[in-house]
C-alpha cells in the first residue's frame, strides 16, 4: 500500500503510527475480555494517543467506548453497519457481537447508518429509545444519500466511529462473517467519513468484522487502506490536535 495520499497530497504516516501488540483472548469469557480491552484502551488514551482498534468481533467496540467515555464525557458514536447489533443478549451472553451497540447505547448516544438486517426486538428497542439511537436504514440512504448529513447533526462534538465492514456491499467487501446485499461502495463511505471529520471531532475509531478469504488479499488491502484514509481525514481536518509522540 502506498504511503502517499494523492487526494490529501500528504503522507499520513508522518503523524506517527504505532501498532500495538495484539491482545490475547481471555479464555474465561467475553465479559473479562472486554474488561481487558477497556483496561488497555484506557492506558493508551492516558498517553494522549488517537486510538484505532482493529478486530474481528464487534463486541470489542464496547470495551473501547467505555474507556473513551471516561476521557470524553459527551461522547457519541457513529456506527457503519448492515446490522443494528441491538439485541440485549445472544447465544447466552450480553457481550456477543449482536449486542455490541445495545451495550454502547447504555453509555453513549449513537447514530446508525446503513442498517438492512434487524430483528423485531431491536426495532421495538429503537422506538422506545429515540433519544439515544438515531437510525438511518440502507434503503433511506440509497434513496437520498445526502441524508447522512442530517444524521451526523445528531452527534455530539466528540465522536467515536465504529465501522463494521459489512456496511459495504459484498461485491466490494466479501470477507465478512455476515454479508448482506444492498450495501455501499468505497467512495460513498469516504465521502461520509470526510464530512464527519470536517463537522465533528473524531476522537477514535475502529474497523471490525474482517474475515479473511485465504487466497484473496483484496479485502485485506481494502480494510488497511480504509484505516489509512480515515487517519488522513482526521489529521487533515485540523479538528484533532496531533498527540505528542504520534498517534
Amino acid at each position: 500500500m502506498e504511503l502517499y495520499d494523492e487526494e490529501l497530497d500528504t503522507e499520513t504516516y508522518r503523524v506517527g503510527i504505532h501498532t500495538y501488540p495484539h491482545l490475547e483472548p481471555v479464555m474465561s469469557g467475553p465479559g473479562p475480555m472486554i474488561k481487558n480491552i477497556e483496561k488497555v484502551s484506557r492506558k493508551i488514551l492516558r498517553d494522549n494517543k488517537l486510538l484505532v482498534t482493529l478486530g474481528g468481533e464487534h463486541s470489542i467496540t464496547y470495551g473501547v467506548t467505555k474507556a473513551l467515555k471516561e476521557k470524553y464525557p459527551k461522547l457519541s458514536v457513529l456506527q457503519f453497519d448492515a446490522h443494528a447489533d441491538l439485541r440485549n443478549s445472544y447465544q447466552e451472553t450480553k457481550y456477543n457481537h449482536a449486542c455490541a451497540m445495545r451495550r454502547v447505547s447504555e453509555i453513549a448516544p449513537s447514530v446508525q447508518l446503513g442498517i438492512r438486517s434487524i430483528t423485531l426486538e431491536e426495532t421495538r428497542f429503537i422506538k422506545k429509545n429515540k433519544k439515544k439511537i438515531n437510525i438511518v436504514y440502507a434503503k433511506e440512504l440509497q434513496e437520498d444519500f445526502h441524508c447522512y448529513k442530517n444524521a451526523v447533526s445528531y452527534l455530539s462534538e466528540d465522536v467515536y466511529v465504529t465501522i463494521d465492514l459489512d456496511f459495504f456491499d459484498p461485491s466490494v467487501m466479501p470477507a465478512v462473517g455476515t454479508p448482506e446485499p444492498g450495501g455501499f461502495g468505497w467512495y460513498e463511505v469516504l465521502k461520509i467519513l470526510k464530512y464527519v471529520c470536517k463537522s465533528k471531532r473524531v476522537v477514535g475509531f475502529d474497523v471490525m468484522e474482517l474475515s479473511p478469504h485465504f487466497g484473496n488479499v483484496a479485502p485485506d488491502f481494502f480494510a488497511a487502506k480504509l484505516v489509512y484514509k480515515f487517519l488522513g481525514y482526521i489529521f487533515h481536518s485540523g479538528k484533532y490536535e496531533k498527540p505528542e509522540g504520534g498517534s
